[in-house]
């Protein structure tokens, strides 16, 4: 899919099992099955997957907000829909399913626009991978968060969570909430750095809008550029990171949202990003 008909395809494309829009540059991804607490299927993974892959090709669109419909972000893995199913499957059906799954948190993490969640009520389960995917977090003070695979009979190295999780609040924080499954609150989860702020019930979707245009007003190579190196320096040296960083800068330099900034500055006047 080429840059032209991937914005070509988002820009009139309809999900099927969650809702999307965009306004203004912003993506809204709104999970949207709130009887069952926006729990995800075999197919939303994969519609969800696919969504990710295509922002690529997306340039029209800046930033992502997802957040669930309801009053509840996500419960995760449908109980009747797909933990049912996977008790009935082979080796090679189960493997299909986990590898389908880390596709979308690859997605998530290649995709260049900055991922906002926006997380009230119940974050459970693959609902907590989803946010913790994200690049920011923000909670009502609804929020309960678990990761709670260990008590349904499953590792805690689910969907990337023994990697992404350690690197964001730490081994032995990691280590207590996977082990034991339990559940944390908004205000312990600020207080970790899980959740980057926390707002009343009410705020929660205009404050994380309003994140997310600030973000998308901004140079959109450049944050695309940040995205990826905050990605890829987990596995470098410092010395491979400083250089990585200096040819990733470098690359910035170029971009006509750098001259403008400067041009900006030297006129005393805010700059107007236009994402080239």
């Amino acid at each position: 899919m080429t840059e032209a008909s991937g914005a070509q395809a988002l820009a009139g494309y309809s999900a099927r099992h969650f809702k999307w829009q965009v306004e203004k540059h912003v993506g809204h991804i709104i999970l949207n099955r709130p009887e069952r607490k926006n729990p995800l299927t075999f197919e939303s993974y994969a519609e969800l997957r696919d969504l990710f892959r295509a922002l690529v090709h997306a340039s029209e669109v800046r930033a992502i907000v997802l957040s669930g419909a309801g009053g509840n972000f996500c419960s995760g893995g449908d109980v009747h829909e797909i933990i049912g199913p996977l008790t009935r499957m082979d080796m090679s059906g189960l493997l299909a399913f986990t590898r389908m799954t880390g596709d979308l948190v690859r997605a998530m993490r290649a995709c260049p626009q900055p991922i906002v969640a926006a997380v009230e009520g119940v974050c459970a389960g693959a609902g907590a991978i989803l946010a913790l995917a994200s690049d920011f977090r923000l909670a009502a003070a609804s929020a309960r968060t678990a990761f709670l695979f260990a008590r349904v009979g499953l590792a805690g190295c689910d969907i990337g969570a023994c990697t992404l999780l350690p690197r964001l609040i730490g081994q032995g924080r990691a280590a207590e909430l996977l082990y034991t499954g339990r559940a944390f609150g908004a205000e312990e989860g600020e207080r970790w750095g899980f959740y980057n702020s926390i707002f009343d019930a009410a705020q929660l979707l205009p404050e994380a809008g309003k994140l997310a245009a600030e973000i998308a007003a901004g140079p959109t190579c450049a944050h695309a550029m940040t995205k990826t190196m905050l990605h890829q320096e987990w596995n470098m040296s410092i010395d491979q990171a400083l250089e990585a960083e200096a040819q990733a800068q470098a690359i910035c330099m170029q971009t006509a949202d750098f001259r403008r900034a400067f041009d900006a500055f030297a006129a005393k006047r805010s700059p107007v990003f236009e994402g080239d």
